[in-house]
């Protein structure tokens, strides 16, 4: 099968606000994405007139298409470069240090930037790179078509269901229909969409959406638990999820897979999803990016897959050639994955699956017992004592009260961890070691409106005695030139100037204070953040003691994540942990990956 005809079965999302193009400050053509907040600059030797272009004659989907004339482009560093003749064909990959010189002919030039971007020109190309820069020239002032696609993916609809497994199992089958290939190519994130949203309800309603025609369905007993293990697996295969005896993967050639092997049932669904997405992608360099991958060079001979005809079979043939390999011999070569979601296996927790799915989180269905105060375990554990009162009363910590520790309607619970980079909890109860998952966090994420402007950093010092953490981060933050960044420093807040700076639109807030589960300490009283009517701001660090209870209250009137506190803390423990994240922030750690970081770096860290 061509690369063209592959294509075809592509399902380009409608559902993105779309990127769009301006002149930059030096006459080149500025791309910006207004929802992920991302601008790449594509530089030009001469002013460009940028005209809308139609996005119809592009191979690859993209949201929106622009017209300049230029001899050359530059960008601002160098990225991966993938050129393709007018079929679609690969005829060169760059990065850095390359040199290309092709004849003249139409071409599309694909370029890995922080927005999907896909230059079509009909010319000749030179393509140059050094370690920090790269051009790309053509024969004379040449028209260049630019298409631009969002990284960023809304979910298509949002299904409702009732309790019942049978309805559950149906909907997590809808969760395939997200899927914008079956082909291997789908082990790229940007070739899936994100699936239906969920709400618990009096019926079924699926709003419409089935899962593709993969011919793949998976058995699994009529339970919430074994429904829940296997929906990133249902989503990444587009399977239909059915009621069975025993848990198995089948296909309608005839294959059919025990999904509950010598290690257990959830710990194969996830061996299962691992390795179906690993061989992927070495298949996938069959096809649109015929580049060498180390993993397939050692494995090649040794698992003795014919990668060039599986790359043209179906879905169902791929899957049973895969699954004969041995999981062990693939083992030490999987990647990393990036996120355990840790789901307590009641109805209500399919509201989350589809945030978990998106990110195609391997699932753990489990009930954890019980975990300790985290102050109490933190002092055993690291051989301190416990925080005491004098410490409190000489200021030694960020605590507003003499409280011991968080005030809590929920119990604490310890997931069990993996190796997965982060762990989430979806379920009753306030996390120890996983960031707990919240629906209204999503939600908010998925409402998230355009806005123009530089990227607004608020940092807030509401005592005078942390000011050595407020100038540190003051510094830290927006240092790298290429991103627009606005820093506000605001210091000893009142009640109302407090509210009206949560309330304000801004994307990230640096809080340096008290703070207790009565609330924020300001100059004149407390601010409790239940009382808010609405947050702006988009995520936060409430770098303070106790600041679990506040933090949650933040994120159910509006923000979209954060970091908090769960018992008092030391201060000059909270101006380590302060410094840490504001640096990794700075150069772009997500939070949960952050934290995790910056949690080796204290002995308050957990």
């Amino acid at each position: 099968m061509s690369t063209s005809n592959r294509l075809l079965n592509e399902r380009a999302s409608e559902n993105h606000v779309s990127p769009f193009f301006e002149v930059a400050d030096n006459g080149g053509l500025l791309a910006i994405d207004p929802i992920e907040r991302h601008r790449y600059t594509l530089s030009t030797p001469e002013e460009v007139f940028p005209e809308p272009a139609t996005t119809d004659d592009f191979q690859f989907p993209v949201d929106t298409a622009t017209s300049i004339t230029t001899t050359a482009i530059s960008l601002p560093r160098v990225i991966s470069v993938h050129i393709r003749d007018e079929d679609g064909s690969p005829v060169c990959k760059a990065n850095h240090f390359a040199y290309e010189e092709l004849p003249v002919g139409e071409y599309t030039v694909e370029l890995h930037a922080p927005i999907k971007l896909y230059l079509r020109v009909e010319s000749a190309i030179t393509l140059s790179a050094t370690a920090e820069s790269m051009t790309i020239e053509f024969d004379g002032p040449t028209e260049v078509v630019v298409g631009a696609r969002s990284y960023h993916d809304q979910p298509a609809a949002t299904v409702t269901t009732t309790t019942d497994p049978e309805d559950l199992m149906r909907v997590i089958s809808a969760f395939g229909s997200a899927l914008k290939t079956t082909s291997s190519e789908r082990s790229y994130p940007t070739l899936r969409g994100h699936p239906p949203m969920v709400e618990v309800g009096d019926e079924l309603d699926l709003a419409g959406l089935e899962p593709p025609k993969t011919g793949v369905a998976i058995e699994v007993p009529p339970d919430c638990r074994s429904v829940f293990l296997v929906a990133s697996l249902a989503y990444y295969l587009g399977a239909r999820v059915v009621p069975g005896d025993e848990p198995l993967l089948r296909t309608e050639k005839g294959f059919e897979y025990s999904l509950d092997g010598p290690t257990g049932f959830e710990q194969t669904v996830e061996r299962t999803l691992k390795q179906v997405f690993f061989l992927d992608c070495l298949t996938r360099t069959e096809g649109l990016y015929p580049i060498e991958v180390h993993e397939r060079r050692m494995l090649e001979a040794k698992i003795g897959l014919d990668f060039p005809t599986l790359y043209d079979t179906s879905l169902a043939d791929q899957l049973e050639a895969y699954l004969a390999v041995p999981f062990e011999t693939l083992e030490d070569h999987l990647p990393e994955w990036k996120l355990t979601t840790h789901v307590s296996p009641t109805a209500s927790s399919v509201e989350m699956l589809p945030f978990a799915v998106n990110d195609l989180a391997t699932i753990r269905c489990e009930d954890p017992e019980p975990a300790p105060n985290p102050a109490m375990a933190g002092a055993v554990e690291s051989g301190d004592v416990a925080i005491s009162e004098t410490a409190r009363s000489e200021g030694f910590t960020r605590s507003a009260t003499s409280n011991k520790g968080v005030q809590s309607e929920d119990p604490f619970v310890e997931p069990e961890p993996d190796e997965s980079l982060e762990q989430m909890w979806v379920g009753e109860g306030t996390p120890v070691n996983a960031s707990k998952g919240s629906v209204e966090a999503y939600k908010h994420r998925l409402a998230r409106t355009p806005t123009d402007g530089e990227i607004g950093i608020t940092v807030v010092c509401n005592d005078a005695s942390m000011d050595e953490e407020r100038d540190f981060i003051n510094e830290t933050y927006g240092e790298r030139d290429e991103l627009p960044f606005d820093i506000t420093v605001e210091r000893d807040l009142t009640v109302e100037q407090l509210k009206a700076v949560l309330s304000t639109q801004s994307d990230f807030l640096h809080y340096i204070g008290h703070v207790d589960p009565e609330g924020f300490e300001c100059v004149d009283g407390k601010l409790d953040a239940t009382t808010l009517e609405s947050v702006g701001v988009d995520a936060f660090l409430l770098n303070a003691c106790q600041s679990y209870r506040q933090g949650m209250a933040l994120i159910e009137h509006g923000a979209i994540g954060g970091i908090v506190t769960l018992t008092d803390v030391l201060n000059c423990e909270a101006v380590t942990m302060g410094r840490t994240l504001a640096r990794l922030l700075n150069s772009g750690f997500p939070l949960r990956p952050a934290l995790g970081i910056a949690r080796e770096e204290s002995i308050i860290g957990g």
